[in-house]
């Protein structure tokens, strides 16, 4: 229930505002944080979900009425639910929110600071309707940020496989979602999930590939393999974790095929099961089919080079074009515990200080990519900037003495590229519709602009000249998507 969807201290706003009022406008951005930023620009992602999950249709009716009506007299004690106002939506419009939404294209790249979708009121009885649905959507912060974390894992691991590869290929398979039991929701799973295929094709977060699925478009989003869990390597004894592995080869014996081999001993095991008993075994994959070994405890760093060492000495290895070492094509290793962004590049630049290629390692992260996180991870807000009172339009603001940071846009906004190439956001209604890069997409209780992954994940993808994260437009000479002509990894 769209009741429900809310802020208790938003059912009594309708009747806090002043009088006369007919159009309430807000907008919603990342802040750009004063002083530097781990983060200077964010994917946009999310809202066709959240618009056709929760707003869209007749999502208003008499029983939701009633319902709302009993719940908020019992919550407040008195009588604050506006039951008129909403009787009004019922009948006008059917239980249709009237009710404008402006966004970015889904998947687009934006610097931060910059407005990313406006909300207002296309029925003047019903100005309280834009900010009665914020809760809702600052929701968006959510999505948004793990698409983003995501797409600052793909900027990293490209930069160290083309360094060490001269190419980028399966790089939309470096970095496999791990974080479905990390999540505090299914909800949770499924959205997050689907932000993080906006960048790559490799999950095991099922719910995300099934939102990617209903809502954008894509019939099938990521991929996986049979891979071991230390449940059924530790079921068969400490004495049998040959025989454990050695089934795995057996069960599946084409394609790729991962095996957790730190149950015991993940040196021991890479040395005198993977490289002795079972060497025959692993020669005999090929590269479509190969083992990837994974450790999953101690220093990811130390650890991984550890193995990758043991490994050179039972297989060999071969040199690349540029020079660094490749692992025989049959066998690759993927480190899943103890991933984020610092420990990733790290990582890539010990193996490439030991004359490793980023062809040798695939990585899995979990609660980095979708559980630590929160809205200020990307200082998420949703602020009014204009209102109409007597037919007279007035931009509106915020500006806190305690904290510049938190100063609000003012007016009627739109997003534009400038002159210099760069995006900006244009206030106080002064922009030409002709350049405003937000689209409508939610009109009077329907979508009218959808997009599909494909899109999406066209609009997200990274220019060839992405060797370190970009700077914000208002410091970095050039556009954050100038070079366009450049665009890398069109796997996609």
């Amino acid at each position: 229930c769209l009741f429900a969807q809310i802020v208790n201290f938003q059912i009594t706003h309708y009747k806090q505002y002043p009088p006369n009022v007919s159009k309430v406008y807000s907008y919603f951005e990342c802040r750009r944080k004063r002083g530097g930023t781990q983060f200077s620009e964010i994917v946009f992602f999310g809202l066709q979900y959240l618009l056709k999950k929760y707003l869209s249709g007749r999502v208003i009716t008499e029983e939701k009425i009633q319902e709302a009506k009993v719940f908020y007299q019992m919550h407040f004690r008195q009588t604050v639910f506006d039951e008129e106002g909403w009787r009004k939506v019922l009948e006008k419009y059917d239980g249709r929110l009237p009710i404008r939404i402006k966004a970015v294209p889904e998947g687009k790249i934006i610097p931060r600071g910059n407005v990313l979708f406006t909300v207002e009121n296309t029925d003047p009885d019903f100005f309280w309707l834009t900010n009665y649905i914020e809760t809702m959507l600052v929701q968006m912060w959510y999505p948004i940020s793990v698409a983003t974390i995501s797409r600052e894992f793909k900027k990293i691991l490209a930069k160290h496989l083309k360094a060490t590869s001269g190419s980028l290929e399966g790089l939309d398979f470096k970095l496999h979602d791990f974080g479905y039991r990390g999540v505090s929701s299914q909800e949770s799973a499924a959205l997050g999930g689907a932000a993080h295929l906006v960048n790559f094709c490799s999950t095991d977060t099922v719910a995300g590939l099934l939102m990617a699925q209903r809502y954008y478009g894509c019939p099938m989003a990521g991929f996986s393999m049979p891979a071991a869990e230390h449940s059924t390597i530790i079921s068969w004894g400490r004495s049998r974790e040959k025989e454990a592995f050695e089934s795995m080869l057996d069960q599946f014996p084409t394609g790729p095929v991962s095996v957790v081999s730190d149950s015991y001993d993940i040196f021991k095991a890479c040395r005198h099961i993977w490289g002795d008993k079972l060497k025959e075994r692993v020669i005999e994959r090929s590269e479509d089919s190969c083992l990837i070994i994974r450790p999953d405890s101690g220093d990811p760093a130390e650890t991984l080079i550890e193995v990758i060492k043991i490994l050179e000495e039972c297989f060999g290895c071969s040199l690349n074009s540029q020079g660094f070492k490749v692992l025989p094509s049959y066998l690759r290793i993927i480190q899943g515990d103890g991933i984020d962004l610092n420990s990733v590049d790290e990582i890539l630049e010990k193996l490439s200080d030991e004359g490793w290629s980023a062809e040798n390692v695939f990585f899995g992260c979990g609660s980095a990519l979708l559980q630590k996180l929160n809205r200020d991870t990307l200082n998420c807000a949703f602020k009014c900037s204009y209102v109409e009172i007597n037919g007279k339009g007035m931009d509106v603001y915020k500006q806190p003495v305690t904290d510049p940071s938190k100063g609000s846009k003012r007016g009627l906004l739109s997003l534009r590229r400038n002159s210099d190439d760069f995006i900006e956001t244009v206030e106080r209604g002064v922009g030409k519709p002709e350049e405003d890069m937000l689209v409508i997409v939610f009109e009077n209780g329907s979508i009218v602009q959808e997009y599909t992954l494909e899109e999406i994940r066209k609009n997200a993808r990274l220019l060839e000249d992405y060797i370190a994260p970009s700077q914000h437009n208002q410091d970095e000479p050039k556009s954050l998507e100038l070079h366009q002509k450049h665009i890398m990894n069109g796997v996609h």
